[in-house]
């Protein structure tokens, strides 16, 4: 999540404490509001004392391994594992029969299988058939290696418009179309004719990679008549949930802990292993571990969306924009995951951060026999910026309009209303965020501009909730239990923080955990939400311990339990219909300048957030440094290509990342408009910093050569 400038500063800090034995001295700070308080544990993560999943070890404990389907739609006619049960230290074969609960799960649709029974069809590559407990992990991969499948092989659907396409084989019993989103408010086809300018034109954009360096592990073990699991994963109370239910269990019999997170961005959100690891562990009585290798990774979680959008954008002569039409298309892949929420999101940001007052906007999640698509930083609105910023700079050319003021004119102001209809009536940073561009863009040889926002929460009718616990364990001692991961983007330390504003305990007194025995949940870390959700229910709790405090010592409190709450839950869905509606309770404002030198490289980014109020400025600048250098493999080189259904690599090295080395200068500009619902002010800035990059890049391309680019990844211009 912070880029690789802080991550290889503090690497190489801690290397060279551990080379001579030199203790390493934290800056000290209040820890409150504004300060930049030292990432939590950093000491531990940085000099490889802090355990992950991978780490853990328990007596008696055996290894799991699974095994994929070899082809992407294949009919399984016969899985003979007798031969792999043959061999020795094989303890138990697993295969869909010996699930004791529900087979399938998912975050919205229940549609995935844990593992495929015999007779059944498979969707992609990475489906599961049986699962190996051995001894040791290379036993179970031997094993594993063993089992002989029968296969019927079918060709499998790749091309999302040929999925909806009336005689294609149908994926799932309820068809290949997941979602359809639409959005209409005017005519649009009168305010076309009526407009002095319209550019239209259909806009790709690529399957990427999340590219975690942690690889998918968990480790499970027997715990009183249930399970304990140790997880890696954005949501351990969503994990909880499936596992139960796979299991046969009532939630209270799952604990499910928390575990250091080496990375998500999104592609942790769906379960992986977690439930073969507890399926495992809870039939055998023994503790299992299960991991994936880097291949198996990359053919089973979820990517990024590829979509295709038709867009078509309108101005009048003085450039205030009049409409904007789209027509999505997402290539969602084999199972749900969330897909129908990033493609609802790409139709809610389809008019950018501008004020339009008419549009017609459709959005499609398809199902194919490609890898699931899902969560990934952004959430679909990177895709739909590309289109729609690509859009305002075509009408600057036909219009001759100055591609600064025209963005300027037509951002979103108090009262305007977002492409769903939300009008919006605080906390608006747009324009300070072009303001604070403006010299650099202006004074720039070749210079691109794009402009973006980002809803915080993932509302739509869906409830934003979240819950903590406060204990003093001792008087220097206090632990916040809550339920969100931490992946590198600094929730625990946004609990810290906001703990020390609302009290001024020392933040060296404070820890902070995770597991599901504390009754603290909070649904999925994921739609930029961790900072609004923890900060207000910790300055809920806080305000109860501070209270105390008035009239007490910690030492006095010792034992107490303070408990804090938020909950947003007066957003409404798009299908409501409804007259006011209220899509998103916040929103976060960006605007990028990307420079170009004289032979069209990326020479500098330069990038203003709104991020409501800046609870950490380090922390706050390392979200954006890592944001921005994920956007521009984004623009210029990522894919996670496939052919027929397969990956076409599944080394990182083949998936165009940007290397750390060839990071360009990135200036970050911290603007804060408080928001109405943050705690202090403050909003989520996780994936806002992402959204207008690449189409920052296409434009500055595009005053490079006169080309416009209508496709990601962008070709080259040097």
């Amino acid at each position: 999540c912070t880029g690789y400038k802080k991550v290889t500063k503090s690497c190489l800090t801690a290397a060279e404490a551990l080379r001579s034995n030199a203790k390493i001295e934290l800056p000290q700070s209040s820890g409150k509001v504004g300060e930049s308080l030292p990432k939590y544990d950093a000491l531990r993560l940085a000099t490889g004392e802090a355990p992950y999943v991978a780490d853990l070890k328990f007596e008696g404990m055996v290894h799991g391994a699974l095994k994929f389907s070899d082809h992407p739609r294949a009919k399984v006619l016969k899985i003979d594992t007798s031969v792999a049960e043959k061999l020795d230290g094989v303890l138990r074969v697993f295969t869909a029969e010996d699930i004791p609960g529900e087979r399938f799960t998912g975050l919205i649709v229940p549609d995935w299988p844990l593992m495929l029974k015999r007779g059944e069809t498979t969707r992609y590559v990475g489906d599961v058939l049986a699962g190996i407990v051995a001894e040791t992990e290379q036993i179970a991969r031997e094993a594993v290696a063993l089992i002989d499948v029968e296969y019927e092989v079918l060709t499998p659907i790749t091309d999302p418009f040929d999925a909806l396409s009336k005689n294609c084989p149908q994926i799932h019993k309820k068809g290949n179309l997941l979602s359809t989103t639409e959005i209409k408010r005017g005519d649009s086809k009168k305010a076309e004719k009526e407009s002095a300018f319209v550019t239209k034109g259909t806009y790709t954009t690529q399957r990427i990679e999340h590219a975690f360096l942690e690889i998918e592990c968990c480790v499970a073990q027997p715990l009183e008549g249930g399970v304990e699991v140790f997880s890696q994963s954005q949501g351990v109370y969503e994990d909880r949930s499936s596992i139960s239910k796979i299991l046969g269990l009532p939630q209270k019999k799952v604990v499910v802990v928390l575990m250091p997170n080496g990375g998500g961005f999104g592609g942790k959100e769906d379960l992986s292993v977690q439930g073969h690891a507890a399926l495992f562990a809870q039939l055998l009585q023994v503790p299992v571990r299960v991991a994936l290798t880097r291949p198996e990774s990359l053919c089973m979680h979820p990517k990024r969306h590829p979509m295709i959008m038709e867009m078509s954008l309108g101005c009048d002569k003085n450039g205030k924009l009049t409409f904007v039409e789209a027509d999505i298309i997402g290539d969602t892949g084999a199972y749900a995951s969330v897909g129908m929420k990033v493609l609802e999101r790409a139709a809610g940001h389809a008019a950018g951060a501008y004020s339009i007052p008419i549009v017609n906007l459709r959005s499609r999640a398809v199902y194919t026999n490609n890898v699931p698509c899902g969560a990934m930083r952004g959430f679909g609105v990177n895709q739909i910026n590309f289109a729609i910023e690509s859009c305002v700079d075509e009408l600057c050319s036909q219009g001759g309009f100055d591609r600064w003021q025209i963005r300027y004119d037509n951002a979103l102001q108090p009262g305007d209303r977002t492409s769903t209809g939300q009008k919006i009536t605080s906390g608006i940073g747009i324009q300070k965020t072009l303001l604070a561009v403006k010299e650099q863009f202006q004074s720039a040889k070749f210079a691109g501009i794009a402009c973006g926002m980002k809803n915080t929460g993932i509302g739509n009718g869906v409830p934003d909730e979240s819950k903590v616990r406060v204990v003093i364990e001792s008087p220097t001692e206090i632990t916040i239990h809550h339920g969100w991961t931490e992946m590198g983007q600094g929730v625990f330390t946004m609990a810290v923080q906001f703990l020390c504003e609302a009290t001024g305990v020392n933040p060296n007194f404070i820890s902070v955990k995770v597991d599901t025995s504390k009754d603290t949940p909070c649904g999925m870390t994921t739609a930029s939400r961790g900072t609004s959700l923890i900060g207000n229910s910790v300055l809920d709790a806080g305000k109860k311990l501070k209270a105390d405090l008035e009239t007490h010592s910690l030492e006095e409190l010792v034992g107490r339990e303070y408990v804090g709450e938020w909950v947003c839950d007066w957003t409404t869905s798009i299908e409501a219909n409804a007259d006011e509606p209220q899509t998103h309770y916040s929103y976060s404002y960006a605007t990028q300048v990307v420079t170009l030198d004289d032979s069209g490289k990326v020479e500098t980014v330069f990038a203003a957030h709104d991020a409501g109020r800046i609870v950490n400025p380090i922390l706050f600048e390392g979200q954006l440094e890592g944001s921005v250098h994920m956007g521009l493999g984004y623009a210029l080189s990522e894919k996670f290509e496939m052919e027929e259904g397969r990956p076409v690599h599944t080394k990182f090295g083949k998936l165009g990342m940007i290397r750390a080395a060839a990071t360009p200068e990135i200036v970050v500009i911290g603007i804060e408009e408080p928001d109405e619902f943050g705690p202090c002010g403050a909003k989520g800035v996780g994936e806002i910093g992402l959204v207008p990059t690449a189409s920052a890049v296409a434009n500055a391309f595009f005053q490079f050569n006169g080309e416009r680019q209508y496709e990601l990844p962008l070709k080259q211009v040097n």
